[in-house]
């Protein structure tokens, strides 16, 4: 939509998400989108040129948002961005999680520290086509709690847009928080001047998820954004046998034993054939059809699924790509497919 248009939700006489009363006059009481127009930026914005000249050197942008928070949108956002280093592109990382900045974590980057030069601020490389902008770089510790409002979350991802010299990239991967608040807003008004590709939506399998990524589709519509596509993440347990730990229930005292030892045992002397064979196992209720139905009744692209990989968990707690070894077996494909789709839909954007 147009920055002065009004939302269809909105109450009968609004003055508009840019007059200077939004959110704060009489006609805004109780309307749902009272708080994020009272904080989000008012009027022609004189930092937007400067954000336009530091884009002008990305030529794409990626969103990776999602509706409900812990379905892995910042695993994916970091295995998105070694994918993209992996295929020999300059890539850009943006953190603006502001009040939950895991991406240092999921890089391998804690404990660094953002640097200056006559050009701005440095990202914090992980190659030297990878470079990352994170909160987490600025904080005196990990533990540190972020407790600020609209005003100052917004202010400080302008800055990231601003003073942050990326150089020439070819990819710039933003990870913003769940919902669709105050970094949502300012993110997209920073950008859509400048171009953005459009936006890749994560999600877990169960209803309980998807009610909140409609809420993301129907944002996404309303600012102007393109839906890259949908990822199902967690789409069931999935790992090799031999990987399995067998537990023997103990139902008269409720507790149990490893018998994991004894069972691979007699695999590997009774059946060596069964302990290449994946083991899946549904986590998350799918009866509804998951992403992949929503994504056919919504008209939009459903990218793929992503099981719930132990090894993917261990390489993004240990800030390691997934495509590095063959770890991550199955996972590492199922996300190399999905990255697959997305390259391409945003070449055609140039």
């Amino acid at each position: 939509m147009e920055n002065g248009d009004i939302p269809e939700d909105a109450n009968e006489h609004c003055p508009g998400p840019q007059s200077e009363t939004a959110g704060k006059s009489d006609s805004c009481a109780g309307c749902p989108n009272q708080e994020a127009c009272a904080t989000a930026p008012k009027g022609p914005d004189p930092d937007l040129v400067a954000i336009a000249e530091r884009m002008s050197t990305v030529k794409h942008k990626i969103l990776v948002l999602s509706g409900k928070g812990g379905v892995g949108k910042s695993t994916f956002s970091a295995q998105l961005s070694f994918a993209l280093a992996g295929m020999d592109h300059q890539v850009g990382l943006m953190d603006i999680d502001i009040c939950g900045p895991s991406i240092p974590k999921m890089l391998g980057l804690e404990g660094q520290e953002i640097h200056q030069s006559n050009l701005g601020w440095s990202p914090v490389y992980v190659e030297d086509n990878l470079g990352v902008m994170s909160i987490g770089f600025m904080l005196p510790n990990s533990d540190e709690a972020v407790i600020w409002r609209g005003p100052r979350k917004n202010s400080l991802i302008k800055q990231f847009l601003k003073d942050v010299y990326w150089g020439e990239i070819d990819y710039l991967v933003v990870d913003a928080p769940p919902g669709t608040s105050d970094e949502h807003i300012s993110i997209v008004q920073y950008l859509l001047p400048s171009g953005i590709d459009g936006a890749i939506i994560v999600t877990t399998p169960q209803e309980v998820s998807l009610i909140d990524v409609r809420k993301e589709v129907s944002f996404c519509k309303k600012v102007g954004v393109p839906v890259l596509g949908v990822v199902e993440n967690m789409s069931g347990l999935s790992q090799p046998l031999k990987d399995v730990k067998f537990m023997k229930l103990l139902t008269e005292t409720g507790s149990s034993s490893d018998v994991t030892q004894d069972v691979i045992s007699c695999l590997r002397e009774h059946a060596p054939e069964l302990l290449n064979i994946v083991a899946c196992s549904e986590v998350f209720d799918s009866s509804g059809g998951g992403a992949e139905r929503m994504c056919r009744e919504m008209g939009i692209p459903f990218l793929g699924k992503v099981p719930l990989d132990p090894q993917l968990c261990k390489a993004a707690e240990q800030g390691k790509s997934c495509f590095e070894d063959n770890k991550c077996s199955v996972s590492a494909p199922a996300l190399k497919n999905i990255i697959e789709k997305v390259v391409p839909s945003t070449v055609m954007t140039e």
